[in-house]
């Protein structure tokens, strides 16, 4: 199987999916909904309406991102923050593609389903959930992820194959 992999300094924190499945599934839906918040709801509403054609959009999501701060500071304060499960490794992925990465390690069982969270470098830094199958000890597929994750995902491996573009282009001159 060809895969096409980019490098990638990002890390997974994941689990075996067995008897703890349904617990998984919460935290995937819990965490991956935490952005449709009251706000993005109702700026993605007021977008709808033309509510926002006159307004800077830079200022507009600079305001909207505030908001956001200020909230997630309130539950911080609150003791509110989502209590997320303890997954038991935590591993840097060495490579990322469209559907599979690469984990650093040889660790993974194949044919297994797992669940995870990548923290992606991304403003504002959040968590990705995927659940994914391993193809062999270190290569895994992406079987389930949200689809507005999934766009970040696939921005941020556009982006580090620029990187490395920008780098190869760098080092022949």
């Amino acid at each position: 199987m060809s895969v096409r992999l980019v490098s990638a300094p990002i890390n997974i924190v994941f689990s075996k999916v067995d008897a703890d499945k349904e617990a998984y599934l919460r935290e995937y839906q819990y965490l991956s909904e935490s952005e449709d918040d009251s706000i993005n709801q109702w700026l993605k509403l007021a977008r709808a309406k033309g509510e926002t054609n006159d307004t800077d959009p830079v200022l507009l999501n600079l305001i909207v991102e505030l908001h956001k701060k200020i909230d997630a500071l309130e539950r911080f304060l609150k003791n509110e923050e989502p209590k997320k499960l303890s997954l038991m490794y935590e591993i840097p992925i060495e490579s990322i593609g469209f559907e599979h990465f690469k984990l650093s390690q040889d660790i993974l069982e194949e044919g297994v389903e797992y669940y995870g969270r990548v923290e992606m470098p991304v403003r504002p830094r959040r968590d990705v959930c995927i659940f994914f199958t391993a193809i062999d000890k270190s290569l895994a597929k992406i079987t389930k992820i949200h689809e507005r994750e999934n766009r970040e995902w696939a921005a941020y491996l556009t982006a580090r194959e620029r990187v490395l573009i920008r780098e190869a282009r760098e080092s022949k001159e």
